[in-house]
C-alpha cells in the first residue's frame, strides 16, 4: 500500500505580528511626544502614555522601555524621521555628504537635510532640555547628545577638509556647525522670529560657506 502523504507543515509568518507591534510602539510614541508637549516630561507618568496610546502599562514598557529610554527614542526618531533609531552612518543624508565631490555640494547636502530634522527634533529636545535640570537621567542623556553632535561635527569637518581647505582650525570649524545647526538655533530663527525652513537651509548653507571654506 503507498503510505499516506502526512500533513504538510505551513511555514510561520510573523510579518502580521511585526506590523502590529511597530504600530504600537507608533502609538506609544506619538502618546509621549503630544503628553511631553502638553504637561512637560516631570509631569506626565507613565499610565497616561499608556492610556493616550491604548495600552497596558506592560506594553509601553516592553515596546519602548522605561521614560528616559523612551525619550531617547523620540530623539532617535526624529532624527531618522521612521519608526526606528538609524545609526549615522547609516542615514541617506549621511551617505549623500561623504559621496558627493565637493565641500560646496557636502555643505547643501548637511543644510537640507537639518532643514528637513529640525521641525522634527527641535520640539523634543526642548521638552527634554527643560526637564533635564530636574532628571538626573535627562541630564545625562542630554550631555551624551550633545557630545554625539560634537563628534559628528567634527566628521563632516574633516570630510569638507579632504576636499577643500578650510579658514579656521578644524575643532574650532566643528563647534560653528555644532552651535548653527542646533536645536535651540532653529527655535530662534524659526520658532521666534519667523523665518520659514527654507530660508534657515539657505542660512546655514551661506553661514558655512562663508565661515568655513577658504575661497
Amino acid at each position: 500500500m503507498t503510505p499516506m502523504p502526512g500533513p504538510v507543515k505551513r511555514r510561520y509568518d510573523a510579518t502580521g505580528r511585526r506590523q502590529a507591534a511597530a504600530r504600537t510602539r507608533a502609538a506609544i510614541m506619538d502618546a509621549a511626544r503630544e503628553l511631553f508637549a502638553e504637561r512637560g516630561y516631570s509631569a506626565t507618568p507613565m499610565t497616561a502614555i499608556a492610556d493616550r496610546a491604548g495600552v497596558a502599562l506592560d506594553t509601553v514598557y516592553a515596546s519602548a522601555g522605561r521614560k528616559p529610554e523612551l525619550a531617547r527614542l523620540l530623539i532617535e526618531t526624529a532624527i531618522s524621521g521612521t519608526d526606528e533609531a538609524v545609526p549615522a552612518e547609516q542615514r541617506d543624508y549621511v551617505q549623500a555628504i561623504q559621496a558627493a565631490p565637493d565641500a560646496r555640494t557636502k555643505i547643501a547636502v548637511y543644510a537640507a537635510a537639518m532643514a528637513a530634522i529640525a521641525p522634527r527634533l527641535a520640539p523634543v529636545l526642548a521638552i527634554i532640555q527643560q526637564a533635564a535640570h530636574d532628571e538626573p537621567e535627562l541630564a545625562r542623556l542630554w550631555h551624551q547628545i550633545a557630545e554625539r553632535r560634537a563628534a559628528n561635527m567634527r566628521l563632516f569637518v574633516a570630510d569638507l577638509a579632504a576636499v577643500a581647505p578650510l579658514r579656521l582650525d578644524p575643532d574650532q570649524a566643528a563647534d560653528i556647525v555644532w552651535a548653527t545647526n542646533s536645536a535651540e538655533m532653529y527655535q530662534l530663527l524659526v520658532g521666534q522670529r519667523g523665518w520659514t525652513p527654507q530660508r534657515y537651509e539657505r542660512f546655514l548653507a551661506d553661514t558655512w560657506h562663508r565661515t568655513l571654506l577658504d575661497e
